[in-house]
């Protein structure tokens, strides 16, 4: 963050100094973990559903915060706020994290105000701030745009999927006056909220991937989330740039929602940016021919999935926006690292099976795209795969259909097995087994327990296994549990993982 004296930022978000020196200066980062303070940072004060950032004040003090941003009098310096009145800026959002006397929904209104204003700041500058939304993608595009655009300036992203209205303004926080782009990924579990976050780091640069059926059921339709999404590139300004899926329908009509210039990307021949010539290795890792208006290059994904073009090629327009050449926009995409956990993550255990962790979520066009990578590492190779997979979630009336069509899908790529996990799920075993009247072929157990059991009986080497479900199934655990070569007992088991 910026220099900032505690008596500039209690005049930017409306507080009051308690117990502070107002020309005390705030020199390091702004966090809402103590154990990620250090000298010169902001504590930010959150309750939670088990424990109240307030109460730790004192700690954050003595771990070198200078002060705590809060929403009541604490026992030692702080900016007190108040909370937000009905109807002010941000309060849909907010309302999601708001505790019963509303000290959440203050605390995060006034983090949305200093970033806000830090990055407005920094933006006078050479900041350039991009956003990204989609329904599904957003976070493995916000990881390769970062990774392109890294060598062209210093570039802040968000960790893992930070995207709702605490991770936004706190990695727009982490932006200083070195910060040359800043990446960030913008969720919405309503209409508004996109525009929302984009009032407090607005986008220069708007990247829509795709409108899916996540969240279907909050929103009403896939035309509802696409107005939701297209407000990213309602908010870009008439010198800005809106990158928009031509392949999507929906994401391409948003063209005229915007001010700013439009670049099309992919596989279409009309897209200014597109791949070419596609194909993938037995490991589904996509090779293509990136074409773009400077010319073309040819790239060879390490990522696993045919998705992950689409991906790339948004980043690849980004990149030449900011001023990357074709020729060293290939090469980095060839160069890709994972940066985010759980999404299409392969890993191998001792006894020789492998693991397509995509747990971290999941929708109907996320679990098709792993489906098809799974077919495409076992077509040609001859192993056995199997698709072990839990409820997806927020799909509304849309649910028993989607599941439904899931389980039939595995059956039409010729998955060879079906683990389904949860009640929640049933049915895509339901659908697998009407598709292909299958057998022993698919399996509906109630917990993840019981999956570990089936798979730890049945898996051998050389097999591959996609593990996918919403982050509220936790099916992570399946693939710890596997990659753990000693037995599971039942102690152990009932732990689970992190959430």
């Amino acid at each position: 963050m910026i220099v900032l004296s505690l008596a500039e930022i209690a005049d930017v978000v409306g507080g009051r100094l308690h117990r502070a020196d107002g020309g005390a200066q705030v020199t390091g980062s702004v966090e809402f973990d103590t154990r990620q303070l250090a000298p010169g940072g902001l504590f930010v004060a959150l309750p939670g559903a088990k424990v109240d950032g307030h109460d730790f004040a004192a700690q954050a003090v003595e771990a070198g915060a200078v002060a705590v941003l809060a929403a009541r009098e604490v026992d030692a310096p702080a900016i007190v706020v108040p909370r937000p009145a009905a109807g002010e800026t941000h309060e849909r959002a907010f309302a999601l994290h708001a505790d019963k006397d509303g000290s959440g929904a203050a605390v995060l209104a006034a983090l949305g105000k200093l970033a806000r204003y830090v990055v407005r700041r920094l933006a006078e500058g050479e900041l350039t701030v991009v956003g990204v939304t989609g329904s599904s993608g957003k976070t493995s595009t916000k990881d390769v745009i970062a990774q392109l655009i890294e060598p062209l300036g210093p570039t802040v992203a968000p960790p893992g999927s930070f995207n709702n209205e605490l991770g936004h303004p706190w990695t727009a926080l982490r932006a200083d006056a070195q910060t040359r782009h800043l990446v960030l990924e913008m969720s919405a579990r309503g209409l508004g909220h996109i525009a929302e976050l984009a009032d407090i780091a607005p986008p220069k640069i708007g990247v829509v991937l795709n409108v899916g059926t996540a969240h279907v059921g909050e929103f009403g339709s896939r035309e509802g989330i696409a107005k939701a999404k297209g407000e990213l590139v309602e908010a870009l300004p008439e010198d800005g740039l809106a990158v928009l899926n031509l392949d999507d329908p929906l994401v391409a009509a948003m063209a005229s929602r915007t001010k700013a210039r439009v670049v099309y990307v992919g596989e279409s021949a009309s897209a200014q940016v597109r791949a070419a010539d596609i194909t993938l290795d037995d490991e589904a890792r996509a090779s293509f021919r990136l074409i773009t208006p400077a010319g073309e290059a040819s790239v060879k994904l390490p990522l696993h999935g045919e998705h992950h073009v689409g991906n790339a090629l948004s980043a690849a327009a980004v990149a030449l926006e900011l001023g990357a050449t074709p020729t060293e926009i290939a090469t980095r995409l060839s160069g890709l690292e994972q940066r985010s956990a759980r999404r299409m993550e392969v890993v191998t255990s001792a006894d020789g099976v492998t693991f397509l962790n995509d747990s971290y979520n999941a929708n109907p066009e996320s679990v098709r795209a792993g489906l098809k990578a799974l077919a495409a590492m076992t077509r040609e190779t001859g192993r056995r795969s199997w698709a072990v997979l839990g409820v997806m979630a927020e799909l509304g009336a849309d649910s028993v259909t989607a599941h439904d069509e899931i389980g039939r899908l595995v059956v039409r790529l010729n998955i060879a097995k079906l683990v389904v996990i949860g009640p929640e799920a049933a049915a895509m075993h339901q659908g697998a087994c009407h598709e292909g009247s299958w057998g022993e072929e698919a399996a509906l157990v109630p917990d993840v327990e019981a999956a570990v059991t089936l798979l730890r009986d049945q898996l051998r080497p050389g097999d591959v296994v996609l593990v996918k479900a919403s982050k509220s199934a936790g099916l992570w655990r399946v693939v710890e549990a596997l990659l753990d070569p000693r037995p599971t007992d039942k102690s152990e088991r009932s732990n689970g993982g992190d959430a």
